[in-house]
């Protein structure tokens, strides 16, 4: 068993914690564009994304990458999987947000990292510390509970999870940098989403002519699908599966807790309970990458010293 974190580095975790920060407050965003209709509003979030993607292709002159993915259908199959995912996590989000299924939502991404752990041992051959496995069985039983109390809504947890922590495997596995995979999902999406926004425009209206603030708005959630998603792509690509799992448990507490203040959901007693379990989860897992890491560090001095 491995005993040192395989992939330290540092931008990969300052990515991992800046995606999870922003997916954590989306919450407050989405209340903005509440009144668009969750599958016209994930429409135009994907038209937007496609021209700030290229933008950052260009600033960052990655027009060759794009090109060459472009051209490789091993990548383009992956993608295309991929985008498929990330959309149906998209909509289902969204549409919990709007219904005030907020701590729902806060659960799938409780039940993400767990997904995670499961897909990167089973399927990448990563293994876990014995720590790091009692936070899993920590984290499961925060999870059991809550998932207990919110049977009926279950469904939407677990289209979160499955759907963001399968994403998450293909994008880790798809040779591609962050933004020109990105990029070329925002293409391979872009035709469905044209369509739904021209039907809401034709039979309901169009949201985006309803007003500038409003317009304004929507164009917004390009950035902020493209900022966290390039982030993640960046990091999932430098950090073991597992550990970027764990991480993830920023964004729902965030979210858990916009609940409580913001969207004012009452919190009973066994959501009180989970919480505990899961936050347990997260600081015996946290524990051992810090002791793991040190050790790590503690070895390279010693090496360094006899030489």
């Amino acid at each position: 068993m491995t005993k040192e974190i395989p992939h330290s580095d540092r931008e990969g975790l300052a990515s991992a914690i800046g995606a999870y920060l922003i997916w954590g407050f989306l919450p407050l965003y989405l209340i903005l564009v509440r009144s668009v209709p969750a599958f016209e509003f994930v429409a135009w979030r994907i038209i937007w994304l496609l021209p700030i993607c290229l933008i950052i292709i260009a600033i960052r002159r990655q027009g060759p990458d794009l090109r060459a993915a472009l051209t490789d259908w091993y990548i383009l199959r992956w993608l295309l999987g991929s985008a498929a995912l990330i959309s149906v996590n998209w909509f289902v989000y969204v549409w919990a947000i709007q219904q005030d299924q907020v701590y729902a939502a806060s659960l799938g991404y409780y039940i993400n990292p767990l997904v995670n752990v499961l897909l990167g041992t089973l399927i990448l051959g990563e293994r876990l510390t014995r720590a790091q496995w009692v936070a899993v069985a920590l984290a499961s039983c925060g999870v059991a509970v809550l998932a207990g109390e919110a049977i009926t809504t279950l469904w939407i947890s677990l289209a979160l999870a499955l759907s963001f922590g399968t994403y998450g495997l293909l994008r880790k596995q798809v040779p591609v940098g962050a933004v020109p995979g990105l990029t070329i999902e925002a293409m391979l999406l872009q035709l469905p989403s044209f369509v739904i926004v021209l039907w809401y425009g034709a039979n309901r209206g169009s949201a985006f002519l309803v007003s500038p603030g409003l317009s304004a708005s929507i164009v917004l959630g390009g950035i902020l699908t493209a900022l966290p998603l390039t982030m993640f792509a960046i990091a999932a690509r430098k950090l073991p599966y597992s550990t970027l799992g764990f991480i993830q448990f920023l964004a729902p507490t965030i979210v858990f807790i916009l609940g409580l203040t913001v969207f004012h959901q009452p919190l009973h007693r066994v959501q009180a309970i989970s919480f505990g379990f899961i936050w347990l989860a997260v600081s015996v897992f946290a524990w051992d990458l810090v002791r793991r890491s040190r050790a790590a560090k503690a070895a390279s001095r010693q090496r360094g010293t006899a030489l």
